[in-house]
């Protein structure tokens, strides 16, 4: 049995309040947390910004990725397999790739090493898959239990996020006080049906499988269209939510942490989403995302549309990707505009990947990395 070292106590000039009322010669805020948030915190009070680098040398560093520079780098986005998508960032638990699915998946695909979470980011199309058919469209998530067999008809080109809980699973976040229906109703979860349009592609035709394992893809050939359930009972199954049916945890008076936000948790990461939301109005509470330091995880942001309030010159498309060790917060002028109250509601969309295990880079994202974003908080 292991217990946190705790007791609270308070040093010099400082709030009582986190993230509020701060002292009148100290403006920033610093935030040094363990496990995610909800581990014991201590909230130290600077009179300068602790992202104020001028210097940084060495591979720890923010990071920022346009991914929609991976054709113009000659990078293979596209195909009819998922399983051709390169890795943008991953570790022994999670696998984040991104894929452009063109044209109809002309083999089943089954993932074998663990559960499969799809983000439509663009496009629309037709999910078949052993539980039936499903309509998809930009701004779905869909969970892909392990082993399940599926393929993708698109309606027009479709830019699809690809999160892999390797050797695990997903499931929904411990929502406690507020309750289970805060955040999204489970009963808005859709599931796939055994419909005309399903039952339209049963085939005595052949059809392979791949079946990626350990990284490997194995192919499977049967004599008939493996998709040809005629019902089923049970309560596993792919399942979708959008990101327009979340209705987020808002607070007038506390800026709320990252971690309010969770939408789906694995064993060793969590995927949260931040969708449009009122800014905080109280005059003392703070109105841009506090600095911090996250030291159990490192942090990745896929922008998916909107303006990005805390951050400056990212557009939808592009990730952003702050490991551990250093502390990370809103740019200079995000900030500024928050301390002034411009702007009173945010309307980006993203989605966050938060990793209790350090993730590498792939190859395809050292192609398209900025390497001077580490120099954007620098004050002009």
């Amino acid at each position: 049995m292991r217990k946190w070292i705790q007791f609270p106590r308070q040093e010099g000039v400082s709030s009582r309040q986190a993230h509020a009322d701060f002292p009148e010669k100290a403006i920033y805020e610093r935030e040094i947390g363990r496990s995610g948030f909800f581990g014991p915190a201590s909230h130290l009070h600077h009179t300068h910004a602790p992202t104020g680098w001028v210097d940084w040398q060495g591979p720890l560093r923010p990071r920022a990725l346009d991914l929609n520079l991976l054709p113009a780098k000659g990078v293979t986005i596209d195909g009819n397999s998922p399983w051709g998508a390169p890795d943008i960032l991953f570790n022994a638990h999670c696998r984040f790739r991104m894929w452009h699915c063109k044209t109809a998946m002309q083999k089943l695909a089954r993932n074998a090493d663990g559960d499969e979470l799809l983000f439509i980011h663009q496009g629309s199309g037709k999910l078949f898959c052993d539980y039936g058919h499903m309509d998809i469209k930009q701004g779905d998530y869909i969970v892909i239990p392990r082993s399940t067999l599926w393929r993708i008809e698109p309606l027009e080109e479709m830019q699809i996020l690809m999160i892999e809980a390797t050797n695990d699973s997903y499931q929904l976040p411990e929502k406690g006080l507020v309750g289970p229906h805060a955040i999204f109703d489970p009963a808005m979860l859709d599931t796939p049906t055994i419909n005309d349009e399903f039952a339209a592609q049963y085939s005595e035709d052949s059809w392979q499988v791949e079946i990626k394992r350990q990284g490997e893809v194995s192919v499977v050939t049967f004599p008939f269209n493996p998709l040809d359930a005629i019902g089923w009972h049970g309560d596993l199954s792919v399942v979708r939510i959008n990101w327009r049916d979340i209705r987020p945890l808002m607070s007038h008076r506390y800026h709320l942490p990252p971690s309010a936000h969770t939408t789906f948790v694995a064993s060793r990461f969590v995927v949260c989403t931040f969708v449009p939301r009122p800014i905080e109005s109280d005059p003392g509470a703070l109105k841009v995302p506090f600095y911090h330091n996250n030291d159990d995880y490192d942090e990745v942001l896929f922008y998916h549309e909107g303006d990005f309030f805390s951050r400056d010159n990212i557009e939808k498309g592009m990730v952003t990707f702050h490991p551990a060790g250093f502390t990370h917060g809103p740019h200079p002028k995000a900030f500024a505009a928050g301390r002034a109250h411009k702007k009173t509601f945010t309307d980006e969309v993203a989605v966050m990947l938060d990793t209790r295990d350090a993730l590498n880079l792939g190859e395809a994202a050292k192609s398209v990395e900025n390497p001077d974003y580490v120099n954007s908080w620098k004050m002009k």
